[in-house]
């Protein structure tokens, strides 16, 4: 009979691989500091506070999302940060759709085994995520489970928190036939439909797969602030147009896109190709190349560093994409 564990380390979790992270980690985190971040000040939780003279009332907005199969490209190419952006994307491009001001995150990171210098590269991306946001890390947790998780497999998750005044909160209701959607031209395949690309395409293109999450918050930012109406904004993320851009339009219209409107990255073409999958399954699986859309009215097209991609028109909540249906 086997001798059993007497220590948690023989169990399989190393705790000082753990305290070595937090060692490595800190000035990442310190590289993200924003006014309202007030560090850790407490033994278990983090501290944030807002300054709010500018609203008249502030409306707190939270989201969290993870990054898929993705991490299994990092794990192949052992290139670990790039996904840590890629974290930090998919939760402040949805806060962004309301119209709100990224303020903080937090990171969940649960692995096989410690690796302090693999961790302290996802967590090196998540600072760069924060950093071009404009939000702080003021937090994490890192979880070693062993018996859960194969050999150098390990998962994310993330945590964002942003702040809106009630009145600009960005309204589905806003949105009028007649209005058109602007296409903003995404960095690549995103964080989305990685379960099928990878089993079409291979190891051979996990680099360029790996290209992380454009992340669209100042660019939007500075839309808003410079008085640009927008209606509605879409993340095309999984269920890509025909179930996100759904979301962002009202129950009496439908979305009409033209696929002629713009070209989508080589990538996605040799996907369809060597894959042989029916449009309509790459329109539903990914995001073409257009990775967030703003539903304006037509008089703010010009204002918008992206392509005029489709129009609102009377319906029932549908997304159609010309000549796929």
């Amino acid at each position: 009979m086997p001798d059993k564990p007497r220590s948690y380390k023989a169990a399989g979790v190393d705790v000082d691989a753990g305290y070595a992270v937090v060692e490595k980690i800190k000035k990442h985190a310190a590289s993200t500091h924003v006014p309202g971040a007030l560090g850790n000040l407490g033994s278990f939780a983090c501290f944030f506070q807002p300054d709010l003279k500018n609203f008249k009332e502030p409306v707190l907005v939270a989201s969290n999302d993870g990054v898929g199969t993705k991490v299994k490209l990092a794990v192949a190419l052992d290139k670990h940060d790039t996904v840590g952006i890629d974290l930090v994307a998919m939760s402040v491009n949805d806060l962004i759709c309301s119209g709100a001001v990224p303020l903080f995150f937090l990171d969940y990171i649960a692995v096989h085994k410690v690796k302090p210098e693999q961790v302290e590269q996802i967590v090196a991306g998540i600072a760069e995520g924060c950093r071009q946001s404009g939000c702080a890390l003021i937090g994490g947790e890192t979880a070693e489970m062993n018996d859960l998780y194969q050999p150098g497999d390990y998962d994310l998750a993330g945590f964002a928190v942003g702040i809106v005044d009630k009145a600009n909160i960005l309204n589905v209701e806003r949105v009028k036939v007649g209005d058109v959607v602007i296409g903003l031209p995404s960095s690549g395949l995103h964080s989305n439909g990685y379960s099928l690309a990878r089993k079409v395409l291979g190891e051979a293109d996990y680099a360029e797969m790996l290209t992380p999450t454009k992340i669209y918050v100042q660019e939007i930012l500075g839309y808003l602030k410079s008085g640009v109406e927008i209606h509605s904004i879409a993340n095309i993320t999984g269920g890509s147009f025909y179930e996100k851009l759904a979301r962002a339009i009202p129950t009496k219209v439908n979305a009409v896109l033209d696929p002629q409107g713009w070209q989508p990255p080589p990538l996605f073409k040799k996907i369809q190709e060597v894959g042989q999958i029916e449009p309509k399954e790459m329109y539903s699986a990914f995001n073409m190349g257009i990775g967030m859309c703003l539903i304006v009215p037509p008089s703010e097209a010009s204002k918008i560093q992206g392509r005029v991609i489709g129009k609102i028109t009377e319906g029932n909540k549908t997304v159609l994409i010309e000549g796929i249906g």
